[in-house]
């Protein structure tokens, strides 16, 4: 297969087929793959060929009015999960993977590990939510506590340090701040052990509480975090320090919340508005 025929391929999928642009993408490396790992075959054309945009979607935004009736139709454990995420702009995976080790009351911040992109940082811990993640806290020590005495295999950690050092997953430091509320066997070692909360649990809540509100706007978990983004930069946050809460490597990420921003400050007005006012 040359050059011709992948470039009719590609128009394929993209002019028929009608794939989406990751799917074109895929297809894509795909082909280079086969060609230079598979193969042996070096072809300079292929990388040239060109690649379909993605398109930049305006993250749907909700009003603080909106957040606040969201979280107040959630309760219990989903709530504070909620107004956590809310309050710290972490992502979903990003919360449900807290560690003991990583939640410092002393200095009101969390550690986020290896999030997207393999990069730590440093979060703030919302005052207001303080007393009721240390409640969280006491409850899943408790799990932790019934999971030793029963002699329950320990928490999942990175590969490398579980072989440096077998035991942690069953030191306290390493255990979930959401534990699941039953053991699981891991697919990958078949062994049974204590896995965090799954995230189709929130993802239900947050559907349940969406529609409980009354919100008309498409309501997921990570609209939580785009919400917390936007209303950081309304409030005059400079859109470095709201990179670095995100996590995001390149601030051209960032960007993207303030031109929700421009429309939504009102700064230019309607030209039906001001005909209605001659």
């Amino acid at each position: 297969m040359g050059a011709a025929e992948v470039t009719r391929f590609l128009t394929m999928l993209a002019n028929e087929r009608r794939v989406s642009v990751s799917t074109h993408h895929q297809a894509l490396s795909a082909l280079l793959f086969l060609y230079r790992d598979v193969l042996g075959v070096d072809l300079p054309w292929l990388t040239e060929v060109q690649r379909p945009a993605r398109p930049r979607r305006i993250p749907a935004v909700l009003t603080q009015a909106e957040v606040a009736a969201l979280l107040g139709a959630m309760d219990g454990e989903m709530a504070l999960l909620g107004n956590l995420l809310y309050g710290t702009g972490m992502r979903l995976m990003e919360g449900l993977r807290l560690r003991i080790k990583d939640v410092d009351f002393e200095r009101q911040v969390l550690l986020v590990r290896q999030s997207k992109g393999g990069k730590d940082r440093v979060v703030m811990l919302p005052r207001t939510l303080h007393d009721a993640l240390e409640a969280q806290v006491a409850r899943a020590r408790a799990v932790w506590a019934r999971d030793r005495d029963v002699g329950a295999a320990g928490v999942k950690v990175p590969d490398a340090l579980s072989v440096k050092y077998p035991s942690l997953g069953c030191r306290w430091g390493w255990f979930w701040v959401f534990p699941a509320p039953k053991l699981s066997l891991d697919p990958r070692t078949r062994i049974e052990r204590r896995h965090h909360l799954y995230e189709e649990r929130l993802q239900r809540a947050i559907k349940l509480a969406s529609a409980a509100a009354q919100i008309m706007k498409p309501v997921s978990v990570h609209t939580l975090r785009h919400s917390f983004a936007t209303h950081l930069l309304q409030n005059g946050t400079d859109i470095r320090t709201v990179q670095e809460l995100l996590g995001h490597s390149d601030v051209s990420t960032t960007m993207i919340y303030t031109h929700v921003l421009k429309v939504a400050a009102g700064g230019t007005t309607s030209r039906l508005d001001q005909l209605r006012s001659v």
